[in-house]
């Protein structure tokens, strides 16, 4: 499908008076070509998984002016990079890791963009804090002065009942005002992807990841 038609989607899908969606293309394991490809229709917000294979596409495309999201899990051992090579990071779950973020964050770059993911299903083994947590995480990244909060991300539980998906992302949204209440510069709920980013958008996504319905299926 072409970046054209999946805007187009978004913009139908899009709550009367609400902030249009942005686009996150995931480009996690498609080439450096691929992305220059999209980049040329207009495409600036690139999501990546793993912090080495993101490294190098963005040797190879340094002549563009994009902006970078880690959206997979994070190891400490990664956050010196991620900090000094990403422009946002969508996948905040622990603690631990935001005194590594910010002391890595090089004065000179604007403060990093930060979403903290959330298991909003409680799914055993998956990335992301529950609920609860999210509070406490979101003060120790707003206390950060080189990071910036900006919101939450979640992947709700795969379902065949779209009432399911629904559900999930509702409760998304909730935990998101009320994050919004609590701190100033709150603005992205990332939710969404290929197959159900309009059912996110109705419920209140401000940022869809998709992947293979704009590259198409990986190899």
């Amino acid at each position: 499908m072409t970046l054209e038609a999946i805007r187009a989607r978004i913009a139908a899908a899009q709550i009367p008076a609400a902030p249009a969606a942005r686009l996150l293309a995931v480009s996690k394991t498609r080439p450096a070509s691929a992305v220059r490809a999209l980049a040329a229709c207009g495409q600036r917000h690139f999501g990546e998984n793993y912090v080495q294979e993101a490294l190098a596409k963005q040797r190879e495309l340094a002549d563009l002016a994009l902006q970078w999201h880690l959206i997979g899990p994070l190891q400490s051992n990664k956050c010196r990079e991620v900090a000094r090579h990403f422009d946002w990071l969508e996948s905040l779950d622990r603690a631990k890791l935001v005194p590594l973020l910010d002391a890595a964050r090089p004065a000179a770059l604007p403060p990093l963009n930060v979403l903290i993911q959330v298991d909003i299903d409680d799914e055993a083994g998956k990335s992301g804090c529950t609920p609860d947590q999210t509070a406490g995480l979101a003060h120790l990244v707003a206390q950060a002065p080189r990071l910036a909060l900006r919101g939450l991300m979640a992947i709700p539980a795969p379902a065949p009942d779209r009432t399911q998906r629904a559900d999930a992302f509702r409760r998304m949204r909730i935990l998101f005002d009320a994050l919004r209440a609590q701190h100033s510069g709150i603005d992205t709920l990332s939710m969404g992807m290929s197959d159900d980013f309009e059912l996110a958008i109705a419920c209140g996504a401000t940022e869809v990841r998709v992947g293979s319905a704009l590259f198409g299926p990986r190899r």
